[in-house]
């Protein structure tokens, strides 16, 4: 996702939960291809390399986890400030406690 409109969208009518280093969004749409994912590090969370850092670590987790994602739809994933300090490792569960509060994972994960 790169336009404004969708995240606003997504904010708008999707339903969201926040964890202790992320908070998902996510807005199901049948009109969709595929899973549409956006990512928000803004610059509380370091600087450029922690940043990059943040957003390779989460699109490996998706990578991992989204084919198990249920249905159409828009994922949009936050990172809190804290998130720079966690592992991979942390992010990951996380994610998936989010994912599975948010009711969309799937059997596979």
């Amino acid at each position: 996702m790169t336009r404004r409109a969708e995240f606003a969208r997504v904010r708008r009518e999707g339903r969201s939960v926040a964890g202790r280093y992320l908070v998902m969004a996510t807005l199901e749409d049948p009109e969709l291809p595929h899973l549409k994912l956006g990512l928000i590090t803004s610059r509380k969370c370091g600087k450029a390399v922690v940043r990059n850092r943040i957003r390779r670590r989460l699109r490996a987790i998706v990578s991992r986890h989204g084919a198990s994602l249920e249905g159409k739809r828009y994922l949009v994933l936050v990172a809190r400030f804290s998130a720079g300090e966690a592992a991979f490792r942390e992010l990951e569960e996380e994610w998936l406690r989010l994912a599975g509060r948010l009711g969309i994972l799937g059997k596979e994960s």
